[in-house]
């Protein structure tokens, strides 16, 4: 079982300072499950790769306290020696204890200065799905290559082996690849040598804090990292969702300084309804956008980026360009996805931008597909032909999926007063036949066929909360 660290770079020989562990020599390190060996197969001044081997012990896992398998055999004949698992995140944690915790005490300033990292991890499993490996990582910035092979070439009808030769690459702090890693290795594997009780869940809040309320698959990862056990999962998600409706508050009052204190509405991050309306909205958007097969895409209206990076996750979508008006917005998505830290290729499928929707603009000219999500409500109806022209007519991309909101479904919300918009900052609101009407229009106007579907739990009378407009391109 191997964990390689490379970088390279001027003070790449300082990695031994933020590992603490001497360049010169191979280091033992004795666990309850085997040894683990520290070890520096190149160490030059400007490139040095530092190797974590974990030699498991077999027996001693038998006799010990992992005792949990799938087949009669399996405490003698298992993976765990050679597949990545919660053995690495223990060496992780008890060997570069230092660096997972973000200190370095040779040279301090070390520990909070960001490294173009390569890690590779020789076997991570993912039990014949090796899409999810793009799919946790690239939300978290990170450059993904992926090697899978046969189980056995003699016998190809075996299919491909669930261990996956994987190659992660990011501009980051060390103790943000360290923590990634320690969470997100046993939720590949989903299992554990040892108990999962309320002690993981709290490590999982501790090293989750300020990415994982914001991974757009906390929840696959807190349901293996937790071992499917409900309860723990539910309180994780619980608590993840309040950090995320915390910050997406905070970040608001930031954008918006005209209007603190604002009263929550039925669209509000407090309201359980709409955060799963919310995450529903925007996985029926991802996956028109797959179904279309589109590989370029625009996010117009972009906000706070919360689509840029779910589409991030996806490697279909080669080229990303997200654009808002608000600039204030801007900032906040590129804190969110981290985008300083991000290498130039990073950024070379990325773009955010500052524009408008009513103008014309060349930036948005030769994409594949536009996302409009939750926009068209905010402007003002007289604006709406400068908008259709500006994406139908001038940048004229072969898909365009719109949503807006299904103004009959808001008698339904008990927190909003008769004849009264779901945000302040919506201009209008439609009905379905309102919503079709125009669309209907717009399609024949600058020659689209479209389609219209609802999103969320569907009421018999008014419909779904949202309706989605999915126009192709003639």
């Amino acid at each position: 079982m191997l964990l390689t660290l490379e970088t390279e770079g001027p003070d790449a020989s300082k990695i031994s300072y933020l590992l603490h562990k001497h360049p010169g020599k191979v280091q033992s390190f004795e666990m309850s499950f085997g040894t683990v060996h520290v070890y520096y197969p190149k160490y030059q001044e400007n490139r040095a790769v530092a190797c974590m081997l974990l030699d498991v012990d077999p027996v001693g896992m038998v006799r010990g306290a992992y005792r949990e398998s799938d087949f009669m055999l399996g405490q003698y004949v298992n993976d765990r020696p050679f597949v990545a698992s919660s053995f690495m995140s223990v060496a992780i944690a008890q060997v570069y204890s230092s660096a997972l915790g973000g200190k370095c005490k040779d040279d301090p300033s070390l520990a909070q200065t960001p490294f173009p990292w390569t890690a590779r991890i020789d076997s991570l499993a993912t039990r014949g799905d090796s899409q999810w490996v793009e799919k946790v990582f690239s939300p978290l910035g990170y450059q993904v290559s992926t090697h899978t092979a046969l189980l056995d070439p003699e016998f190809p009808q075996w299919g491909q082996s669930p261990y996956v030769q994987t190659v992660l690459s990011k501009t980051c702090l060390l103790s943000e690849l360290l923590t990634h890693l320690y969470v997100l290795i046993p939720a590949f594997d989903n299992n554990k040598h040892y108990f999962v009780g309320q002690e993981e869940l709290n490590k999982l809040l501790e090293k989750g804090e300020g990415w994982l309320a914001s991974h757009p698959h906390k929840e696959w990862i807190a349901r293996r990292y937790l071992r499917g056990r409900a309860n723990l999962v539910r309180t994780a998600l619980s608590r993840l969702i309040d950090e995320e409706t915390q910050s997406d508050l905070e970040e608001s009052s930031q954008a918006d300084e005209s209007t603190p204190g604002q009263p929550p509405t039925p669209e509000s991050l407090y309201s359980e309804a709409p955060l799963r309306l919310h995450a529903q909205r925007h996985t029926s958007v991802v996956d028109e956008l797959i179904a279309c097969g589109a590989r370029s895409v625009l996010d117009l209206g972009c906000g706070e980026g919360k689509l840029v990076r779910e589409l991030l996750g996806v490697s279909q979508f080669q080229r990303i360009l997200g654009m808002d008006v608000s600039y204030k917005s801007l900032d906040i998505a590129r804190k969110r996805l981290r985008y300083d830290t991000w290498d130039e290729k990073q950024k070379d499928r990325v773009e955010l931008i500052h524009g408008s929707l009513i103008y014309k603009d060349k930036r948005l000219h030769g994409f594949d597909a536009a996302a409009v999500i939750e926009v068209i409500e905010h402007l003002e109806p007289t604006r709406l032909d400068s908008l259709a022209k500006v994406l139908f007519m001038q940048a004229r991309p072969k898909h365009v999926i719109l949503t807006t909101p299904n103004k009959e479904y808001n008698s339904l919300w008990e927190s909003l007063l008769a004849g009264q918009l779901r945000h302040q900052d919506h201009r209008f609101e439609w009905t379905r036949d309102e919503f079709q009407s125009w669309g209907n229009r717009i399609a024949a106007l600058y020659g689209y066929r479209v389609q219209y579907k609802g999103i969320g739990q569907e009421d018999p009378v008014r419909g779904a909360p949202t309706q989605m407009g999915v126009f192709h391109r003639d």
